[in-house]
Formats: C-alpha cells, structure tokens, sequence
C-alpha cells in the first residue's frame, strides 16, 4: 500500500490512485478478518495522502475523485465478504480448489467399474447437470463372491449438479463400503435405514442393485423407487423393460425390496440410467425410453464399445439435469 501511494504521488498518470484495489484483492483472498480490515485502514490512510497532495480532483484528471473512492470501497466490501466465507469454511483459497479437484478424483476412481472376465464388456458414462465436475447420481461397484459375481449400484440422489453433489459424495462412500460387506438382499435395507439416520430436509435418493453372476449370465436387479432397466435380448432384437419393485430411500423404516431376475444371454445387452437421460418438463417417460432404444438400436449391429457416451449426447445433451448410463454387455 505504501510503495502504491508513493507511485501514485510520483507518476498518477501511470499509477492512478485506484490501483490501491490490488492490495485490497489480493488481502480478500490471503488474510483473516481482523487482519483485513488493518488493511482497509491503510488503504483509506493512502487515499487521504493522495488527496492532499494532489489536490482536489477538480484540477485535473489524475486525482482522487469520488468515484475512486466508491470503486475501493466496494471491492474492499466484496474482499471483506469472501475472507468472512473463508474463514468459516476454514479452508485456505489456494488449497481449496486442490481439496475440490481432490473429492472429485476419489469420486471418479470410486465410480470405476471393476475389469469383467473375457466375454463381457462393462462402461457408464456420466454428465453432470450444467456442465459441472460434481453430481447427484453415482455407481458404485465391486466383485464378489470369489469375483464370480458383479455387483452394481446406480443411484439418483434428489436435486442435481452442485446441490446435490454433498450428499452424493456422503452416500457414494458409505454405499462403496455397504457393497459386498452385505449379502445382496440386505445392501438396499441398510443404505435405507443409513438414510434415515442422516434427518435430511430433502434426503431421499433412488437406487437401482445389480447382481450378475458372470459365470452364468443370471442376475437379479433390486430397486428403490428407480426406473426399470432395459435388456436386449440377441435372438429377438427387442427392448425388453426390467421392473423391480421397491420404495424410494430414505422415506421410511421397514421398507421391502423385491428382486427380479433374468439372465444375459450371448450378444443380450443391460442398460441402467437414471431419469435425467430420458424425463424432462417437455417429454415424457415413455416418450423418452422410446428414444433412447431408438437411439440404442444403432448400435446393436457394430457393438455397444464406445456407446454409452454417445447414446447421452444423442439422447439428452441439452438437458440440465445429471445424467448417468450404464451399459453391461455378453459378447
């Protein structure tokens, strides 16, 4: 602040009195509060300085005018009101797009689906609403019993983007160790009553299991309150709608899961998504699972590698809302 003051004496044509902001800047994002406001205080002893010696800003450009004054308040008031956020989240500004960056790498590894034996292809795709890095749906994934069986959990938390994204990365962490630590039938049961025990204001979430045993091909999907999953069946070539029956989490205590099993035959295909790739204000859920076999269908004769991603754009690319697939082919 002083070696501006002094330049702004000495040169105010190169180094005009607001130049004080970049301190004030550079303090909002460093300093505590108490610390802060020292430095408003010299800053305003600086302005006060240039005012007297310069003159009053009626005789010439390069002075202290009333609107330099208003321009260094208001950035100090801003400054003032991102240390305050700073200090009650607690986190240093330079460590905490580090922390962020961080918390979603973990999520992203989380979310990584396990290598399947030779004869199976596994891949999701993921996009957030508004093009954010953080989301309300998220899988979690794990092989057990020996890795003879697949087991797959894909969930939609309510609300999407950034105002869900908290309460995913709780839920992801705790349904991550659930998952194989439970006999399949008591994975939905537990993550409800964990649920429940978090008292959220809007704390329900959906939830589709997979159980796959990837010697046979058969399966059983549990779900809480979430869409049907889409088979194809290789000797047919239709989409067949997989609907098992269950509540949402998090609603109440008790709640019953019934499975519904199947079997993936060679060339048969599993599709998983959540609402936000085929519902919106304009079209409807039929409608919108229409498209996205439609859309699937022009996949069936090159293969599904690499589909995932592309069945999103085509099917929801401008949608605000997080979308997540998940497809599990038997080549």
């Amino acid at each position: 602040v002083p070696a501006i003051a002094a330049a702004t004496v000495a040169e105010p044509a190169w180094c005009a009195p607001s130049a004080l902001v970049l301190p004030i800047v550079a303090g909002g994002l460093l300093l505590r509060p108490a610390s802060l406001l020292a430095l408003y205080a010299a800053a305003a002893t600086a302005l006060i300085v240039e005012s007297a010696i310069l003159g009053p800003y009626a005789d010439g450009v390069d002075r202290v005018t009333p609107g330099t004054i208003l321009v260094v308040a208001a950035v100090g008031f801003f400054g003032l009101l991102i240390a305050q956020f700073r200090s009650r989240v607690g986190v240093p500004w330079r460590r905490g797009g580090t922390m962020l960056f961080d918390l979603r790498e973990r999520i992203r590894v989380q979310s990584k689906l396990p290598q399947l034996p030779r004869g199976w292809h596994r891949e999701m795709a993921l996009r957030p609403a508004g093009g954010q890095s953080f989301s309300g749906d998220f899988v979690v994934a794990a092989r057990t019993n020996g890795g003879r069986t697949l087991e797959v959990v894909l969930t939609d938390v309510s609300g999407k983007g950034m105002d869900a994204a908290s309460r995913a990365l709780l839920l992801s962490g705790a349904f991550g160790g659930l998952l194989g630590s439970l006999p399949p039938h008591a994975f939905l049961p537990a993550a409800n009553g964990y649920l429940l025990r978090q008292d959220w204001d809007e704390g329900f979430a959906t939830s589709i299991h997979l159980v796959l045993d990837l010697d046979s091909g058969d399966y059983e999907l549990l779900s809480a309150g979430h869409l049907p999953a889409l088979q194809l069946s290789a000797g047919t070539g239709r989409w067949e709608e997989m609907a098992a029956e269950g509540p949402l989490l998090g609603v109440y205590d008790g709640a019953q899961f019934d499975p519904i099993k199947g079997t993936l035959r060679p060339g048969d295909v599993l599709m998983l998504f959540t609402d936000g790739l085929v519902e919106t204000a304009e079209r409807d859920l039929t409608e919108g699972m229409d498209r996205l076999t439609g859309e699937a269908d022009r996949y069936v004769a090159c293969g599904f590698h690499g589909a995932a991603w592309h069945l999103i754009e085509a099917v929801a690319k401008d949608v605000n809302d997080d979308r997540a697939l998940l497809l599990i082919c038997r080549d």
